[in-house]
């Protein structure tokens, strides 16, 4: 009985390593072209998470600002990652290929766009449980903002309320640091 014990607890501990290792970059996504992408590409740079919709009130403010930052820090330290959703409003109806197709022409986004996912609920998308999990912040509208570290830990969570430029100041503080530290590095 000690020794089913034991290794029940071994397992269980290991399971416990095992999700705690866990982050932000160890999952796969699909981008909006339909290609598998890791988004182990993006370790050791500082990323912007945003479910995005082309119809909603927010989009134009959002779209804008996301990509002068994407513009002002990427792609070397900083990324906006785009995950178009239609779970708020309907306001994301078009294909992957429309989407893409729509906010680089109308924005000149640079940013990778992804496919259309579900960010809450039960068909939710891995990655997005993770966000939700990790920062305890579920979104309840398009354009929340999760910011994600070089290690791909979630150092905080704003919903569409929130602009990008009150959050710039944050996001240009960690790519600072970024850059400094590589700096030292070499």
């Amino acid at each position: 009985m000690g020794t089913i014990l034991r290794a029940l607890t071994l397992l269980t501990l290991s399971c416990l390593a095992e999700a705690k290792q866990k982050d932000f970059y160890s999952f796969k996504v699909v981008n909006s072209r339909g290609r598998l992408v890791s988004l182990e590409k993006y370790r050791g740079s500082v990323s912007l998470v945003v479910n995005v919709a082309s119809e909603c009130g927010y989009t134009d403010e959002h779209y804008k600002d996301l990509q002068q930052l994407q513009k002002d820090f990427g792609p070397f330290h900083f990324n906006v990652l785009a995950f178009p959703c239609n779970q708020f409003g309907q306001q994301e109806p078009g294909s992957d290929k429309e989407i893409d197709s729509f906010v680089r022409r109308v924005y000149g986004v640079s940013f990778p766009i992804f496919s259309k996912i579900a960010v809450v609920g039960i068909g939710a998308n891995n990655a997005y449980k993770y966000l939700v999990e990790a920062s305890r912040k579920e979104p309840t509208w398009n354009f929340w903002k999760y910011l994600i570290d070089t290690d791909g830990k979630v150092v905080d969570a704003w919903g569409p309320d929130v602009s990008v430029k009150e959050i710039r100041p944050r996001i240009a503080d960690m790519v600072l640091k970024l850059i400094i530290k590589r700096k030292e590095e070499l």
